[in-house]
């Protein structure tokens, strides 16, 4: 594979939100919506999301387009190897109008990519809380997915038992997880290649 290839990243949990991908990952390319099928959206023993297989069930997500350089940084942001792996699974991917042209090939009358899945293989079973940062990050992913056209219904069965709404969560709260978030996304960015480990 060349240094310069591209990858496309399927991003489910808080990596719906948009702002937080373009703090992470200055690069990025947005290029629509996708879903994998059988697998499922879960909260898992870190009070973060997984998802695992589970039959007739699927996950929805952003899309993205990652440099390489942005795929380091998203490593780190994720925790590889310790939190998370990489797998790369098959998606159907459903484009973002013009943006989406050039990706994928049709597969069994769809449209099909590859795309790098962050999955914890170790935490592996849901009903867990969600730590309380993240369900701010998390309703914020909701607005962006649901704004870009992932269905409502997929956000009320898999993610809304899990997150609470935006109004469980006080004002001055809400204000203080998104600078802390922001600080430690902005010390990340600026630390030295190889020092972006969550652990």
């Amino acid at each position: 594979m060349s240094s310069n290839a591209k990858t496309l990243y399927f991003g489910y949990g808080s990596n719906l939100w948009i702002h937080q991908m373009n703090i992470r990952c200055p690069e990025n390319k947005f290029v629509g919506t996708a879903r994998l099928p059988d697998w499922r959206w879960i909260i898992n023993a870190r009070g973060y999301a997984n998802v695992v297989p589970s039959a007739g069930d699927e996950v929805w997500a952003l899309l993205y387009e990652l440099s390489p350089a942005d795929e380091e940084k998203l490593d780190g942001y994720e925790g590889v190897p310790t939190s998370y792996v990489k797998q790369t699974l098959p998606v159907e991917y459903f484009g973002n109008g013009n943006k989406g042209k050039g990706y994928g090939e049709m597969r069994d009358g769809k449209r099909m990519v590859d795309a790098l899945v962050y999955v914890d293989v170790e935490r592996t079973t849901g009903g867990h809380p969600p730590k309380r940062e993240y369900i701010f990050r998390m309703n914020s992913a909701i607005k962006d997915a649901l704004a870009e056209g992932v269905p409502k219904a997929y956000i009320e069965k898999y993610l809304r038992p899990c997150i609470p709404p935006d109004d469980s969560i006080p004002n001055d709260a809400k204000e203080r997880v998104k600078n802390t978030i922001e600080s430690a996304i902005e010390r990340l960015n600026s630390a030295s290649p190889g020092s972006h480990n969550s652990a």
